[in-house]
């Protein structure tokens, strides 16, 4: 009994020097084992219909007289602009933009193919006309018959048109809750299989958004597509979850 008095102290300390090298060892050897995790990609994919259309066009009119190449060219965007009301288009969705004037010279040679001479052959002006409407199908018929215009007398040169959608927030929005809807599924089922469950979410990183045609071949780029050629599009978006597992 004296003896374990006399040495109870040294026995404690004794103690708590073993059980902290315990600690201290057990805490070390832990260090460097990463907590078991999983990550998963989860898939948001949605198809629409392009709600505008953008239709660009322009003519030219070359005289050696400003003033009559300015009348023929607002002749012809007089003519323009009634065919396109006359099928439908409303005015407003019609956006002149301003002519560009550039002028012309022309260089003579000699029969040796010397150049002789140069000069001003003349005004060249170009006016763009631009279709800007949410009514794509009327723009889009009235862009393929444009050969009435060229019959009579306008060159017009009609691009393609291209399509937009004006509501792409609110459908990246749903599209980002269906990729993290899917990468949480995917993440449970994975686990589930393995024999654990989902712990808390420890990282998110969401991918790029890319907007192709529809059923097409079109390749992804690593900052985003964004097509305008299609009137059908496919949109989607990737997100990566990372979790514990318990």
């Amino acid at each position: 009994m004296n003896f374990l008095k006399t040495y109870f102290a040294t026995i404690l300390i004794t103690i708590a020097v073993i059980l902290t090298g315990y600690l201290l060892g057990h805490a070390y050897m832990s260090k460097g084992k990463p907590e078991p995790t999983i990550s998963v990609v989860g898939l948001g994919e949605e198809s629409f219909d392009s709600d505008l259309i953008v239709w660009n066009s322009s003519f030219s009119r070359k005289n050696i007289d400003l003033k009559t190449a300015y009348a023929e060219l607002n002749n012809d965007l007089k003519l323009l602009k009634n065919y396109l009301k006359r099928k439908g288009v409303a005015d407003s969705d019609i956006i002149i933009e301003a002519a560009n004037i550039q002028k012309e010279y022309s260089n003579e040679y000699d029969e040796n193919g010397n150049l002789r001479n140069t000069y001003f052959s003349g005004y060249n002006i170009t006016q763009s006309v631009k279709v800007q409407s949410k009514n794509v199908e009327l723009v889009e018929k009235v862009s393929r018959e444009v050969s009435e215009l060229i019959d009579a007398g306008i060159e017009l040169n009609s691009q393609a048109p291209e399509y937009y959608y004006t509501k792409l927030a609110e459908l990246k929005l749903k599209m980002i809750e269906e990729a993290t809807k899917d990468a949480h599924e995917r993440a449970g089922k994975i686990a589930e299989n393995g024999g654990g469950e989902l712990g808390n979410l420890k990282n998110a990183d969401m991918g790029v958004f890319q907007i192709t045609a529809e059923n097409s071949s079109e390749e992804y780029e690593w900052g985003g597509s964004f097509n305008t050629t299609a009137r059908r599009k496919t949109a989607n978006i990737t997100i990566r979850l990372q979790y514990e597992i318990d």
